[in-house]
Parts: C-alpha cells; structure tokens; sequence
C-alpha cells in the first residue's frame, strides 16, 4: 500500500509525501491495526501519522514530537493510493 498525501501546513508551505512499506507498519505497531482494516475508513490520526513518518523518512524537517507535527498542519489530504494487492485484470 503505498499512499501519496499533500500536506498544507499553517505557515502557508506545503509539500507532497509518500508513504512506503515502513511507513505502513510503523502504523500498525503504533496503533495496533492491520493495513488492511483502513479500507473501512482511516483516521485523521492516521494520515497524520503517515504523513509525519513519511516526512522524516524523506528528509522532511518536522518537530521531534508527533503532537506537535499535528499543531502545524492545516489540512491533508490523500492525492493518490496505490492498493497493496491489486486485482488481475478480467481475461
């Protein structure tokens, strides 16, 4: 599952992330859910949370505490989702 999300932040930047394999499990052990169970909904805790892992892994200056990436952002939104197991095509 691979998620590309923008992020607008309060002072007026923005930027684009994705979320890789890493991200995906640090969401799990953090939260203790499966990938999978966010396909009945996500969380904004959740985008938040990917896109604050996300951001580090991409070199992305972000505070040190998770609360405090959250008191920064303005709004996020998911651009585009790849799904973890896609479907074969109909022959």
């Amino acid at each position: 599952m691979q998620l590309t999300m923008h992020v607008e932040m309060l002072d007026g930047s923005d930027y684009q992330v994705k979320t890789n394999l890493f991200t995906v499990v640090a969401l799990e052990r953090k939260f203790k859910i499966r990938a999978s169970d966010l396909e009945h909904g996500v969380a904004m805790e959740h985008l938040c949370f990917m896109a604050y892992e996300a951001s580090k892994h991409h070199e992305i200056t972000v505070p040190a505490s998770f609360d405090d990436f959250i008191k920064k952002i303005a709004n996020i939104e998911i651009i585009e989702a790849d799904g973890a197991n896609p479907s074969a095509p109909a022959l």
